[in-house]
């Protein structure tokens, strides 16, 4: 496995992090690199983490699960608030809360004070957009067909609130590194007046990885403010959040980093932030004040509290360029051997800077959300395979695949059995 300077770093910073994690028993935790064909090391990752009984679990794009030692210290957090609610949240809590704040940022490689927490990314998204103040009347605004569902309506609605002019880039059907960068220059290019950019690093449609800090130089240099989603990257390729060049980040924790479902994060670039205006429940919020960009009011407090424990798994267990390759091998397992499969289009190439867990599929004359749909139920009813259909490209729906860590090569080989029997009964045309 060949690895760049800045990868190195990340796995040698990997030995000497604590875990902070809840039991005594956490020092014989793994450590050290497992080859991405290593089948035995990955069966002890896997000894980390529930299993899903008899289903071939090859959707795990909606949130990861929670190793062991991460949900015991979820427990124990849980117990606490539980107890003590108001007595640990109104006095000792916040003491807490600015510990999980330091240890997120330390993560994203930027300042406690530019980040803000939310439940998921979508809500971050919604608030950064909807509440953009930098577009008015004529200017323009420029999204993708591969950003995410209720971002495109986010955007709409920008547009309309403030009767700017909206773009939507549509990505080549068959996309590589260049000709992405090529269609975004393209686009920014031929739109006057721009001033706003969504990019998303890691899509969840097709599972194409976007090169973000190309195209938001583009973006820039032609006057906009960019916008960058890594909700599906954050912790699954090696990055920190400056290396974008972007002025607004949203991210996931429940994803990749393993945490309890509802904990985010978003980052505003330092001068930035005032670009957006403070929740309406803020109206009294500086202008620089991240946080006030989404109002929390009283929500669980238990998978901030236990984000620590999952960063500190993450990082002394699965350093993020071993996560990388495996993820990436487990999925060219599968594509590989359907690849040419007469009747399926397999959404993405080979080339690693352009996918990493998730690709997607789609059979030949199923472009609708309803064909997509039944495919997912046929490939769970009859093979007992859970996958998901995903809508809002251009070219038509399509089915996404996304193996974890823990997937072994079986399960993937069970996908690609299941696939040379369904797409020959099936594809139209």
């Amino acid at each position: 496995m060949s690895i760049t300077r800045r990868e190195a770093i990340w796995l040698a910073g990997a030995a000497g992090v604590g875990t902070g994690l809840a039991g005594a028993g956490q020092a014989a935790l793994p450590t050290g690199i497992i080859a991405p064909d290593d089948e035995a090391g990955w069966q002890r990752i896997a000894a980390l983490y529930p299993t899903t009984g008899p289903v071939t679990q090859l959707e795990h794009g909606y949130w990861g699960n929670m190793a062991f030692p991460v949900a015991e210290t979820h427990r124990a957090i849980l117990a606490r608030l539980n107890r003590d609610t108001s007595a640990y949240a109104r006095r000792a809590m916040r003491k807490d809360q600015d510990v999980v704040r330091a240890r997120a940022a330390q993560a994203m490689g930027v300042p406690p004070g530019e980040i803000g927490f939310c439940r998921n990314a979508a809500e971050a998204l919604q608030a950064l957009i909807s509440q953009f103040q930098g577009a008015q009347d004529g200017d323009a605004i420029l999204w993708s067909d591969n950003d995410y569902d209720t971002s495109h309506n986010a955007m709409r609605s920008l547009a309309k609130n403030r009767r700017a002019v909206p773009v939507q880039v549509v990505l080549p059907r068959a996309p590589t590194h260049d000709n992405v960068i090529a269609a975004y220059a393209e686009a920014i290019l031929a739109t006057p007046r721009l001033k706003f950019v969504l990019l998303t690093h890691g899509t969840h449609k097709s599972g194409l990885v976007v090169p973000v800090a190309e195209i938001a130089a583009m973006a820039k240099a032609a006057g906009a403010m960019v916008l960058v989603d890594c909700a599906q990257s954050f912790r699954q390729r090696p990055f920190l959040i400056p290396d974008f060049g972007a002025d607004f980040v949203v991210l996931n924790f429940h994803k990749w980093v393993g945490a309890p479902v509802g904990v985010a994060g978003y980052w505003c670039r330092p001068g930035a932030a005032a670009m957006i205006a403070a929740a309406a429940a803020e109206p009294d919020a500086k202008p620089d004040d991240v946080q006030a960009k989404v109002h929390q009011g009283t929500l669980d407090y238990a998978p901030q509290l236990t984000l620590p424990a999952a960063l500190d798994f993450q990082e002394q267990v699965l350093p993020i360029p071993m996560k990388l390759a495996r993820l990436q091998y487990l999925r060219t397992r599968w594509v590989s051997q359907l690849r040419g499969l007469s009747g399926l289009e397999i959404m993405l190439g080979d080339d690693p800077r352009t996918f990493g867990a998730i690709t997607s599929f789609r059979i030949a004359g199923h472009t609708s959300t309803a064909d997509n749909i039944a495919i997912t139920d046929t490939l769970l009813g009859r093979y007992n395979i859970m996958t998901v259909h995903r809508a809002g490209l251009a070219a038509g729906g399509c089915v996404r695949v996304t193996p974890a860590l823990f997937t072994t090569p079986a399960e993937c080989d069970r996908l690609v059995a299941a696939l040379r029997q369904l797409v020959p009964a099936i594809a139209r045309g």
